[in-house]
């Protein structure tokens, strides 16, 4: 039992799943993995584990922003012996040809948090994904609309400064809150780890998601984050 996962060794897979929203957990296993069986319920930030064709697999929620997702996968990695992680979650597209409802897989994942900075005594580290969970999860998304490149990781939802200029011209094809800490851990301990990633609306467009499509493309992508997981 690890400070903020209530799970008993050996209650964990070593393959998971991590939303940002633990209700968006229990809607995974619920729905997706056979015999799921709750181990986390500390600050009702849910996770449970049970079977995905067969292959252990768990999904725990992960909350909002960098210093929330670093607490969850340092825990993970370093109490519960987690090899595999992917992030499913959803972003914010600013290029053109990023539309609402593709998939993104994070290649990697830049960032104006300090976080990493503090991590590597000031280096501008460039956190990546690992290839082969990257190019299987490719594989299964390519049946849909997929772009891979570049994401960045912000520490402000709200941000009012004029960021979004620069990430474009750098052809950073999305905004999201949590890929950059992910990268960083999983380098530092030996890990693998992706982000695949919904675009639920466009920040310069300001398109949203309807209920209908946001039902449609989250399968998608849990469907992608689970076979590269297993593969």
């Amino acid at each position: 039992m690890s400070l903020h996962i209530a799970a008993k060794p050996g209650e964990v897979a070593e393959r998971i799943l991590l939303p940002g929203d633990p209700l968006r957990a229990k809607w995974v296993a619920e729905n997706f993995l056979t015999d799921p069986v709750q181990y986390n319920s500390v600050r009702n930030m849910f996770g449970y584990t049970g079977s995905y064709k067969g292959e252990r697999v768990s999904v725990q929620g992960s909350g909002m922003g960098l210093p929330s997702i670093s607490i969850y996968v340092h825990e993970l990695f370093t109490e519960y012996n987690v090899q595999r992680a992917i992030r499913i979650g959803t972003c914010g597209a600013i290029q053109d040809e990023t539309k609402v409802g593709d998939l993104i897989l994070a290649l990697s994942a830049s960032t104006d948090s300090a976080v990493n900075r503090r991590a590597t005594n000031g280096l501008d580290f460039a956190p990546h994904c690992d290839f082969h969970l990257l190019k299987s999860a490719y594989e299964v998304a390519k049946k849909f609309r997929v772009h891979v490149g570049g994401v960045s990781s912000m520490d402000q939802f709200y941000d009012t400064t004029d960021a979004l200029t620069k990430l474009r011209e750098y052809n950073v094809l999305a905004l999201e809150m949590e890929a950059s800490a992910l990268y960083t851990l999983a380098a530092r301990f030996k890990r693998q780890a992706l982000a695949v990633l919904t675009v639920s609306d466009h920040v310069i467009t300001h398109e949203a998601m309807d209920a209908t499509s946001r039902e449609r493309t989250l399968k998608e992508m849990v469907e992608v984050g689970l076979e590269a997981l297993i593969s």
